[in-house]
Protein backbone atom coordinates (compact mmCIF):
# COMPACT_ATOMS: atom_id res chain seq x y z
CA UNK A 1 0.00 0.00 0.00
CA UNK A 2 0.95 3.12 -0.55
CA UNK A 3 0.23 6.75 1.59
CA UNK A 4 0.00 10.54 0.79
CA UNK A 5 1.82 11.54 3.75
CA UNK A 6 0.65 10.05 6.97
CA UNK A 7 -0.15 5.96 8.13
CA UNK A 8 -3.07 7.28 10.32
CA UNK A 9 -5.86 6.63 7.35
CA UNK A 10 -4.54 3.11 7.85
CA UNK A 11 -5.75 3.47 11.64
CA UNK A 12 -8.81 5.04 10.77
CA UNK A 13 -9.80 3.03 8.02
CA UNK A 14 -9.57 0.01 10.39
CA UNK A 15 -11.57 1.41 13.01
CA UNK A 16 -14.41 2.08 10.70
CA UNK A 17 -14.72 -1.27 9.16
CA UNK A 18 -14.49 -2.88 12.37
CA UNK A 19 -16.95 -0.86 14.09
CA UNK A 20 -18.85 -1.18 11.26
CA UNK A 21 -19.19 -5.12 11.06
CA UNK A 22 -17.51 -5.12 7.80
CA UNK A 23 -14.71 -6.62 6.19
CA UNK A 24 -11.32 -5.08 6.86
CA UNK A 25 -9.76 -3.61 4.07
CA UNK A 26 -7.72 -0.80 3.08
CA UNK A 27 -8.25 0.97 -0.35
CA UNK A 28 -5.37 3.82 -0.49
CA UNK A 29 -3.99 5.56 -3.39
CA UNK A 30 -1.95 9.15 -4.45
CA UNK A 31 -4.34 11.32 -5.84
CA UNK A 32 -3.38 12.44 -9.60
CA UNK A 33 -3.26 16.17 -8.60
CA UNK A 34 -0.30 17.62 -6.24
CA UNK A 35 -1.85 19.06 -3.12
CA UNK A 36 -0.06 21.14 -0.42
CA UNK A 37 0.29 19.63 2.78
CA UNK A 38 -1.75 21.41 4.15
CA UNK A 39 -4.57 20.50 2.05
CA UNK A 40 -3.68 16.97 2.21
CA UNK A 41 -4.15 16.86 6.07
CA UNK A 42 -7.13 18.98 6.06
CA UNK A 43 -9.00 16.51 3.85
CA UNK A 44 -8.14 13.78 5.77
CA UNK A 45 -8.95 16.38 9.13
CA UNK A 46 -12.40 16.66 8.22
CA UNK A 47 -13.04 12.87 7.08
CA UNK A 48 -11.88 11.83 10.33
CA UNK A 49 -13.50 14.28 12.49
CA UNK A 50 -16.90 14.73 11.23
CA UNK A 51 -18.70 14.61 14.14
CA UNK A 52 -20.28 17.09 16.48
CA UNK A 53 -17.10 17.16 18.63
CA UNK A 54 -15.36 18.78 16.14
CA UNK A 55 -17.26 21.65 14.43
CA UNK A 56 -15.08 24.23 12.45
CA UNK A 57 -17.38 26.83 13.91
CA UNK A 58 -16.00 25.91 17.27
CA UNK A 59 -13.76 27.84 19.42
CA UNK A 60 -11.02 25.91 20.98
CA UNK A 61 -8.46 27.16 23.55
CA UNK A 62 -5.50 25.13 24.20
CA UNK A 63 -3.71 26.42 27.56
CA UNK A 64 -0.74 25.49 28.69
CA UNK A 65 -0.01 25.20 31.94
CA UNK A 66 4.21 24.81 32.78
CA UNK A 67 4.94 27.15 28.96
CA UNK A 68 8.40 27.76 29.95
CA UNK A 69 9.49 24.59 30.46
CA UNK A 70 11.46 22.35 28.43
CA UNK A 71 8.63 19.74 27.80
CA UNK A 72 6.80 22.86 26.15
CA UNK A 73 9.15 23.91 24.22
CA UNK A 74 10.80 20.80 22.98
CA UNK A 75 7.34 19.09 22.53
CA UNK A 76 4.21 21.06 23.08
CA UNK A 77 4.60 23.98 21.26
CA UNK A 78 6.35 22.45 18.09
CA UNK A 79 3.52 19.88 18.51
CA UNK A 80 0.43 23.00 18.42
CA UNK A 81 2.62 24.37 15.60
CA UNK A 82 2.70 21.20 13.71
CA UNK A 83 -0.43 20.25 13.89
CA UNK A 84 -1.69 24.20 13.04
CA UNK A 85 0.72 23.77 10.13
CA UNK A 86 -1.16 20.63 8.17
CA UNK A 87 -4.70 22.82 8.86
CA UNK A 88 -5.49 19.39 11.32
CA UNK A 89 -6.84 21.62 13.97
CA UNK A 90 -10.20 23.51 14.09
CA UNK A 91 -10.04 26.23 12.34
CA UNK A 92 -10.50 29.19 15.49
CA UNK A 93 -7.71 28.05 17.94
CA UNK A 94 -5.79 30.11 20.14
CA UNK A 95 -2.76 29.02 22.72
CA UNK A 96 -2.26 30.63 25.77
CA UNK A 97 1.01 29.75 27.76
CA UNK A 98 0.71 30.09 31.57
CA UNK A 99 3.62 29.60 33.73
CA UNK A 100 5.37 31.41 36.64
CA UNK A 101 8.17 33.12 34.18
CA UNK A 102 7.64 36.88 33.07
CA UNK A 103 8.23 35.97 29.35
CA UNK A 104 6.54 37.40 26.29
CA UNK A 105 5.54 35.52 22.96
CA UNK A 106 8.75 36.35 21.39
CA UNK A 107 10.88 35.15 24.20
CA UNK A 108 8.79 31.64 23.53
CA UNK A 109 8.96 31.71 20.06
CA UNK A 110 12.68 31.90 20.47
CA UNK A 111 12.95 29.29 22.73
CA UNK A 112 10.84 26.84 20.61
CA UNK A 113 11.97 27.84 17.45
CA UNK A 114 15.27 25.25 17.63
CA UNK A 115 12.52 22.21 17.65
CA UNK A 116 9.62 23.58 15.23
CA UNK A 117 11.36 22.12 12.10
CA UNK A 118 10.06 25.10 9.67
CA UNK A 119 10.63 25.42 6.39
CA UNK A 120 11.82 28.14 4.58
CA UNK A 121 8.58 28.21 2.70
CA UNK A 122 6.67 28.42 6.05
CA UNK A 123 7.20 31.60 7.34
CA UNK A 124 3.62 33.03 6.51
CA UNK A 125 2.22 30.18 8.39
CA UNK A 126 4.54 30.25 11.26
CA UNK A 127 3.39 33.94 11.62
CA UNK A 128 -0.03 32.98 11.34
CA UNK A 129 0.18 30.60 14.70
CA UNK A 130 2.23 33.01 16.75
CA UNK A 131 -0.27 35.25 16.31
CA UNK A 132 -2.97 32.78 17.94
CA UNK A 133 -0.59 32.61 20.62
CA UNK A 134 -0.84 34.70 23.85
CA UNK A 135 1.14 34.49 27.59
CA UNK A 136 0.00 35.15 31.08
CA UNK A 137 2.75 34.57 34.03
CA UNK A 138 1.47 34.14 37.92
CA UNK A 139 1.66 31.33 40.29
CA UNK A 140 0.67 27.74 40.74
CA UNK A 141 -0.79 28.17 43.93
CA UNK A 142 -2.31 31.92 43.17
CA UNK A 143 -6.11 32.22 42.90
CA UNK A 144 -5.81 35.49 42.01
CA UNK A 145 -3.39 34.26 38.90
CA UNK A 146 -6.29 32.05 37.60
CA UNK A 147 -8.78 34.47 37.56
CA UNK A 148 -6.44 37.00 35.91
CA UNK A 149 -6.02 33.90 33.33
CA UNK A 150 -9.73 33.20 32.96
CA UNK A 151 -10.34 36.89 31.99
CA UNK A 152 -7.87 36.61 29.33
CA UNK A 153 -9.36 33.62 27.81
CA UNK A 154 -12.63 35.18 27.86
CA UNK A 155 -11.55 38.28 25.83
CA UNK A 156 -10.25 36.20 23.29
CA UNK A 157 -12.32 35.95 20.08
CA UNK A 158 -15.15 33.88 20.99
CA UNK A 159 -13.30 32.90 24.00
CA UNK A 160 -17.09 32.78 26.36
CA UNK A 161 -17.77 30.09 24.59
CA UNK A 162 -14.79 28.64 24.01
CA UNK A 163 -13.66 24.66 24.87
CA UNK A 164 -10.92 24.94 26.66
CA UNK A 165 -7.81 22.37 26.46
CA UNK A 166 -5.83 22.54 29.57
CA UNK A 167 -2.08 20.82 29.19
CA UNK A 168 -0.17 20.46 32.69
CA UNK A 169 3.29 19.99 31.73
CA UNK A 170 4.48 20.61 34.71
CA UNK A 171 6.41 18.76 37.87
CA UNK A 172 3.57 16.75 39.58
CA UNK A 173 4.36 18.32 43.32
CA UNK A 174 2.04 21.41 41.56
CA UNK A 175 -0.94 19.09 40.08
CA UNK A 176 -2.95 19.43 43.59
CA UNK A 177 -2.75 23.35 43.34
CA UNK A 178 -2.87 23.49 39.65
CA UNK A 179 -5.97 21.48 39.40
CA UNK A 180 -8.05 23.00 41.97
CA UNK A 181 -7.23 26.30 40.65
CA UNK A 182 -8.59 25.65 36.97
CA UNK A 183 -11.76 24.10 38.50
CA UNK A 184 -12.37 26.96 40.57
CA UNK A 185 -11.22 29.71 38.74
CA UNK A 186 -10.61 28.76 34.65
CA UNK A 187 -13.37 26.08 33.55
CA UNK A 188 -15.65 27.09 30.59
CA UNK A 189 -19.30 27.56 31.20
CA UNK A 190 -20.41 26.93 27.75
CA UNK A 191 -18.36 24.77 26.14
CA UNK A 192 -16.46 21.65 27.49
CA UNK A 193 -13.12 20.90 29.44
CA UNK A 194 -10.90 18.66 29.04
CA UNK A 195 -6.90 18.02 30.69
CA UNK A 196 -4.37 16.10 30.30
CA UNK A 197 -2.60 15.14 32.78
CA UNK A 198 1.48 14.03 32.11
CA UNK A 199 2.64 10.97 34.16
CA UNK A 200 4.51 10.11 36.44
CA UNK A 201 0.74 9.29 37.57
CA UNK A 202 2.20 8.76 41.58
CA UNK A 203 5.30 7.05 42.85
CA UNK A 204 3.36 3.45 44.35
CA UNK A 205 -0.25 2.90 44.55
CA UNK A 206 -1.37 4.81 47.35
CA UNK A 207 0.11 7.92 45.74
CA UNK A 208 -1.65 7.72 42.52
CA UNK A 209 -4.70 6.52 44.29
CA UNK A 210 -4.44 9.74 46.18
CA UNK A 211 -3.87 11.83 43.01
CA UNK A 212 -6.73 10.28 41.32
CA UNK A 213 -9.07 10.67 43.89
CA UNK A 214 -7.87 14.77 43.78
CA UNK A 215 -8.29 14.70 40.17
CA UNK A 216 -12.26 12.67 40.29
CA UNK A 217 -13.18 15.40 42.89
CA UNK A 218 -12.85 17.96 40.33
CA UNK A 219 -13.43 16.79 36.97
CA UNK A 220 -15.28 13.84 35.47
CA UNK A 221 -13.49 10.93 34.38
CA UNK A 222 -14.17 11.68 30.39
CA UNK A 223 -12.20 14.97 30.83
CA UNK A 224 -9.47 13.50 32.21
CA UNK A 225 -6.77 12.72 29.66
CA UNK A 226 -3.68 10.70 31.21
CA UNK A 227 -1.12 10.80 28.59
CA UNK A 228 1.24 8.16 27.64
CA UNK A 229 2.60 9.36 25.06
CA UNK A 230 4.05 5.82 24.05
CA UNK A 231 0.62 4.61 23.51
CA UNK A 232 0.79 7.91 20.16
CA UNK A 233 4.04 5.81 18.19
CA UNK A 234 3.20 4.33 15.21
CA UNK A 235 4.11 0.80 16.15
CA UNK A 236 2.15 0.71 18.92
CA UNK A 237 -0.89 2.01 17.52
CA UNK A 238 -0.49 -0.60 14.49
CA UNK A 239 -0.88 -3.60 17.56
CA UNK A 240 -4.47 -3.36 17.03
CA UNK A 241 -4.27 -3.71 13.48
CA UNK A 242 -1.62 -6.46 13.27
CA UNK A 243 -3.67 -8.76 15.95
CA UNK A 244 -7.34 -8.46 15.23
CA UNK A 245 -6.74 -7.32 11.42
CA UNK A 246 -5.20 -10.53 10.26
CA UNK A 247 -7.02 -13.41 10.60
CA UNK A 248 -3.87 -15.77 10.33
CA UNK A 249 -2.82 -14.65 13.85
CA UNK A 250 -6.18 -15.37 15.37
CA UNK A 251 -6.56 -19.19 15.92
CA UNK A 252 -2.52 -19.49 16.44
CA UNK A 253 -2.37 -15.94 19.56
CA UNK A 254 -2.47 -18.09 22.28
CA UNK A 255 -0.24 -20.43 25.16
CA UNK A 256 -0.33 -23.35 22.31
CA UNK A 257 1.14 -21.84 19.63
CA UNK A 258 3.61 -18.95 21.50
CA UNK A 259 6.47 -19.45 23.39
CA UNK A 260 6.43 -16.09 24.97
CA UNK A 261 6.27 -12.24 24.13
CA UNK A 262 8.93 -10.48 24.70
CA UNK A 263 8.94 -6.58 25.14
CA UNK A 264 12.14 -4.63 24.62
CA UNK A 265 13.00 -0.57 24.94
CA UNK A 266 16.64 0.41 24.77
CA UNK A 267 17.78 3.99 24.86
CA UNK A 268 21.07 5.29 23.19
CA UNK A 269 21.87 7.81 25.82
CA UNK A 270 22.75 8.09 29.82
CA UNK A 271 20.92 10.42 32.16
CA UNK A 272 22.34 13.11 30.51
CA UNK A 273 22.13 15.60 33.33
CA UNK A 274 18.66 14.52 34.19
CA UNK A 275 19.60 12.07 37.02
CA UNK A 276 18.20 13.84 39.99
CA UNK A 277 14.92 13.33 38.35
CA UNK A 278 15.66 9.89 37.36
CA UNK A 279 17.35 8.43 40.40
CA UNK A 280 14.05 9.57 42.39
CA UNK A 281 12.15 7.31 39.94
CA UNK A 282 14.17 4.82 38.13
CA UNK A 283 13.46 2.10 35.36
CA UNK A 284 10.29 0.26 36.85
CA UNK A 285 8.62 3.68 37.22
CA UNK A 286 9.86 5.61 34.68
CA UNK A 287 9.64 3.19 31.29
CA UNK A 288 8.16 -0.65 33.03
CA UNK A 289 5.01 0.29 34.62
CA UNK A 290 3.77 2.46 31.82
CA UNK A 291 5.00 2.72 28.59
CA UNK A 292 5.52 -1.80 28.71
CA UNK A 293 2.51 -2.81 30.62
CA UNK A 294 0.67 -0.66 27.97
CA UNK A 295 2.00 -2.41 25.22
CA UNK A 296 1.73 -5.62 27.03
CA UNK A 297 -1.66 -5.20 27.63
CA UNK A 298 -2.50 -4.80 23.67
CA UNK A 299 -0.49 -7.83 22.97
CA UNK A 300 -2.18 -9.88 25.36
CA UNK A 301 -6.39 -8.04 25.57
CA UNK A 302 -8.92 -10.17 23.85
CA UNK A 303 -10.67 -8.45 21.05
CA UNK A 304 -12.91 -5.79 22.06
CA UNK A 305 -16.44 -5.34 21.38
CA UNK A 306 -15.88 -2.88 19.38
CA UNK A 307 -13.10 0.20 18.51
CA UNK A 308 -14.87 2.77 21.26
CA UNK A 309 -12.42 3.90 23.90
CA UNK A 310 -14.05 2.12 27.12
CA UNK A 311 -14.37 -1.59 24.80
CA UNK A 312 -10.57 -1.53 24.01
CA UNK A 313 -9.63 -0.04 27.71
CA UNK A 314 -12.06 -2.29 29.43
CA UNK A 315 -10.01 -5.69 27.48
CA UNK A 316 -7.45 -3.75 28.59
CA UNK A 317 -8.06 -3.57 32.25
CA UNK A 318 -9.01 -7.49 32.16
CA UNK A 319 -5.47 -8.10 31.23
CA UNK A 320 -4.17 -6.75 33.94
CA UNK A 321 -6.42 -8.22 36.81
CA UNK A 322 -4.52 -11.51 35.60
CA UNK A 323 -1.66 -10.57 36.24
CA UNK A 324 -0.10 -11.29 39.81
CA UNK A 325 2.23 -8.60 41.90
CA UNK A 326 6.04 -9.10 40.06
CA UNK A 327 8.40 -11.03 42.67
CA UNK A 328 12.15 -9.96 42.93
CA UNK A 329 13.17 -13.36 42.34
CA UNK A 330 11.76 -12.55 38.58
CA UNK A 331 13.76 -9.63 38.58
CA UNK A 332 17.25 -8.74 37.56
CA UNK A 333 18.37 -5.11 38.30
CA UNK A 334 21.53 -3.60 36.67
CA UNK A 335 23.14 0.05 36.38
CA UNK A 336 25.66 1.24 33.73
CA UNK A 337 29.28 1.57 34.69
CA UNK A 338 31.65 3.26 31.90
CA UNK A 339 32.96 1.63 29.09
CA UNK A 340 37.03 2.68 29.00
CA UNK A 341 37.31 2.01 25.30
CA UNK A 342 34.23 3.96 24.62
CA UNK A 343 34.01 7.07 23.23
CA UNK A 344 32.61 10.28 25.36
CA UNK A 345 29.56 10.02 27.47
CA UNK A 346 30.03 5.96 26.96
CA UNK A 347 33.37 6.50 29.21
CA UNK A 348 31.10 7.49 32.04
CA UNK A 349 28.91 5.72 34.71
CA UNK A 350 26.02 6.02 36.31
CA UNK A 351 27.25 7.49 39.43
CA UNK A 352 29.61 9.29 37.77
CA UNK A 353 26.87 11.94 36.35
CA UNK A 354 26.99 14.78 38.90
CA UNK A 355 23.62 15.08 39.51
CA UNK A 356 23.29 11.71 40.60
CA UNK A 357 23.42 10.97 44.34
CA UNK A 358 26.60 9.40 45.16
CA UNK A 359 26.15 5.39 45.81
CA UNK A 360 23.17 5.17 44.56
CA UNK A 361 21.67 2.02 44.27
CA UNK A 362 19.17 3.28 41.57
CA UNK A 363 18.42 0.92 38.55
CA UNK A 364 18.85 2.13 35.45
CA UNK A 365 18.13 -1.89 33.77
CA UNK A 366 15.53 -3.82 34.52
CA UNK A 367 14.11 -7.38 33.22
CA UNK A 368 10.63 -8.76 34.93
CA UNK A 369 9.22 -11.37 33.95
CA UNK A 370 5.35 -11.16 34.26
CA UNK A 371 2.56 -13.83 34.14
CA UNK A 372 -0.78 -13.62 32.28
CA UNK A 373 -3.09 -16.14 34.38
CA UNK A 374 -6.10 -16.45 32.23
CA UNK A 375 -7.12 -18.66 29.59
CA UNK A 376 -5.63 -17.48 26.59
CA UNK A 377 -1.97 -17.16 28.13
CA UNK A 378 -1.52 -19.26 30.99
CA UNK A 379 1.65 -19.78 31.85
CA UNK A 380 3.19 -17.41 29.60
CA UNK A 381 4.72 -14.87 30.20
CA UNK A 382 6.24 -11.59 28.97
CA UNK A 383 9.37 -10.32 29.94
CA UNK A 384 9.63 -6.33 29.55
CA UNK A 385 13.78 -5.35 29.37
CA UNK A 386 15.00 -1.76 29.56
CA UNK A 387 18.64 -1.57 28.34
CA UNK A 388 20.75 1.79 27.48
CA UNK A 389 22.30 0.95 25.20
CA UNK A 390 20.78 1.85 21.42
CA UNK A 391 17.42 3.46 20.77
CA UNK A 392 15.39 1.26 20.18
CA UNK A 393 12.06 -0.60 20.82
CA UNK A 394 10.67 -3.56 19.76
CA UNK A 395 8.36 -6.96 20.18
CA UNK A 396 8.86 -10.08 19.65
CA UNK A 397 6.48 -13.64 19.98
CA UNK A 398 8.51 -16.52 19.50
CA UNK A 399 5.90 -19.14 18.58
CA UNK A 400 6.52 -22.85 18.67
CA UNK A 401 7.11 -24.92 15.73
CA UNK A 402 4.25 -27.59 15.19
CA UNK A 403 4.88 -31.35 15.65
CA UNK A 404 6.93 -30.32 19.17
CA UNK A 405 10.29 -29.36 17.05
CA UNK A 406 13.37 -28.28 19.02
CA UNK A 407 13.63 -24.74 20.41
CA UNK A 408 16.23 -23.70 17.71
CA UNK A 409 13.67 -24.17 15.61
CA UNK A 410 11.24 -21.61 16.61
CA UNK A 411 9.95 -18.82 14.64
CA UNK A 412 10.25 -15.20 15.20
CA UNK A 413 7.41 -12.33 14.72
CA UNK A 414 9.27 -8.73 15.31
CA UNK A 415 7.65 -5.60 15.62
CA UNK A 416 10.10 -2.67 15.25
CA UNK A 417 9.69 1.35 16.34
CA UNK A 418 9.78 4.12 13.74
CA UNK A 419 13.12 4.83 13.47
CA UNK A 420 13.28 1.23 11.75
CA UNK A 421 10.61 2.08 9.90
CA UNK A 422 12.08 5.51 8.89
CA UNK A 423 15.36 3.33 7.77
CA UNK A 424 13.10 1.23 5.52
CA UNK A 425 11.59 4.34 3.70
CA UNK A 426 14.86 5.76 2.97
CA UNK A 427 16.15 1.99 1.68
CA UNK A 428 13.36 2.81 -0.84
CA UNK A 429 13.37 6.53 -1.50
CA UNK A 430 10.68 7.55 0.23
CA UNK A 431 12.45 8.97 3.22
CA UNK A 432 10.51 12.41 3.00
CA UNK A 433 7.52 10.08 3.84
CA UNK A 434 6.02 12.01 7.40
CA UNK A 435 5.09 9.52 10.02
CA UNK A 436 3.56 11.69 12.67
CA UNK A 437 4.67 12.26 15.94
CA UNK A 438 3.34 10.18 19.28
CA UNK A 439 2.37 13.81 20.46
CA UNK A 440 0.32 14.54 17.34
CA UNK A 441 -1.96 11.76 17.68
CA UNK A 442 -2.63 12.13 20.74
CA UNK A 443 -3.46 15.70 21.10
CA UNK A 444 -5.62 15.75 18.20
CA UNK A 445 -7.37 12.85 20.02
CA UNK A 446 -8.19 15.25 23.07
CA UNK A 447 -9.46 17.87 20.69
CA UNK A 448 -11.63 14.90 19.01
CA UNK A 449 -12.61 13.69 22.56
CA UNK A 450 -11.07 10.19 21.77
CA UNK A 451 -9.57 8.69 25.02
CA UNK A 452 -8.78 5.26 23.59
CA UNK A 453 -5.19 6.01 24.09
CA UNK A 454 -4.64 7.30 26.76
CA UNK A 455 -5.01 5.86 30.56
CA UNK A 456 -8.26 5.13 32.57
CA UNK A 457 -8.56 5.21 36.54
CA UNK A 458 -9.01 1.46 37.12
CA UNK A 459 -6.06 1.04 34.19
CA UNK A 460 -3.37 3.04 36.48
CA UNK A 461 -4.77 1.52 39.58
CA UNK A 462 -4.26 -2.39 38.42
CA UNK A 463 -0.93 -1.51 37.03
CA UNK A 464 0.59 0.27 39.82
CA UNK A 465 -0.80 -2.69 42.09
CA UNK A 466 1.45 -4.94 40.34
CA UNK A 467 4.56 -3.20 40.94
CA UNK A 468 4.13 -1.45 44.21
CA UNK A 469 5.24 -4.55 46.19
CA UNK A 470 8.28 -5.16 44.13
CA UNK A 471 9.23 -1.12 44.07
CA UNK A 472 8.76 -0.90 47.75
CA UNK A 473 10.72 -4.18 48.80
CA UNK A 474 13.36 -2.44 46.35
CA UNK A 475 13.40 0.42 48.37
CA UNK A 476 13.43 -0.92 51.97
CA UNK A 477 16.21 -3.84 51.36
CA UNK A 478 18.07 -1.72 49.05
CA UNK A 479 19.14 -4.24 46.77
CA UNK A 480 22.08 -3.77 44.64
CA UNK A 481 22.14 -3.94 40.81
CA UNK A 482 24.21 -5.82 38.77
CA UNK A 483 27.13 -3.32 36.84
CA UNK A 484 26.80 -3.86 33.28
CA UNK A 485 28.94 -1.50 30.76
CA UNK A 486 27.59 1.34 29.11
CA UNK A 487 26.20 -0.06 25.17
CA UNK A 488 26.21 -3.19 26.19
CA UNK A 489 22.94 -6.11 26.20
CA UNK A 490 23.13 -5.57 29.81
CA UNK A 491 23.77 -8.11 32.64
CA UNK A 492 24.17 -11.64 31.41
CA UNK A 493 21.95 -12.62 34.43
CA UNK A 494 18.89 -11.06 32.59
CA UNK A 495 19.85 -13.48 29.44
CA UNK A 496 19.73 -16.54 31.71
CA UNK A 497 16.26 -15.41 33.76
CA UNK A 498 14.60 -15.08 30.14
CA UNK A 499 16.09 -18.34 29.30
CA UNK A 500 15.32 -20.30 32.74
CA UNK A 501 11.47 -19.58 32.20
CA UNK A 502 11.75 -20.65 28.21
CA UNK A 503 12.71 -17.95 25.69
CA UNK A 504 15.67 -18.48 23.18
CA UNK A 505 16.55 -16.85 20.34
CA UNK A 506 18.78 -17.81 17.86
CA UNK A 507 18.14 -15.05 14.89
CA UNK A 508 20.85 -12.97 13.16
CA UNK A 509 18.80 -9.68 13.29
CA UNK A 510 20.92 -6.68 13.73
CA UNK A 511 19.76 -2.75 13.97
CA UNK A 512 21.04 -0.70 11.58
CA UNK A 513 21.25 3.23 12.68
CA UNK A 514 18.97 5.01 10.15
CA UNK A 515 21.18 8.10 10.86
CA UNK A 516 24.05 6.10 9.78
CA UNK A 517 22.78 5.25 6.09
Amino acid sequence: FQTLDSTSHLHTSFSRCVGAGKPLCWTLARHTLPLSRSEVFGELRRELYDDEEFHQSDVHIFIIMGASGDLAKKKIYPTLWWLFRDGLLPEQTYFVGFARSDLTVDALRTACLPYMKVADTEADRLEAFFIRNSYISGKYGDEVAFSNLHSHLLSLPGGAEANRLFYLALPPSVYLDVTKNIHRRCMSTKGWNRVIVEKPFGRDLQSSEELSNHLSSLFTEDQIYRIDHYLGKEMVQNLMVLRFGNRIFGPIWNRDSVACVVLTFKESFGTQGRGGYFDDFGIIRDVMQNHLLQMLCLVAMEKPASTSSDDVRDEKVKVLKCITPVSLADVVLGQYVGDPKGEGEARLGYLDDPTVPKGSTQATFATAVLYVRNERWDGKYAAAVQRRAGRHLQRAVPAKRAGGARAAQRGHLRQDDEQEARRVLQSRGDGDVKLPDAYERLILDVFCGSQMHFVRSDELREAWRIFTPLLHQIEKEKTPPISYKYGSRGPAEADELVQRVGFRYEGTYKWVNPHKL
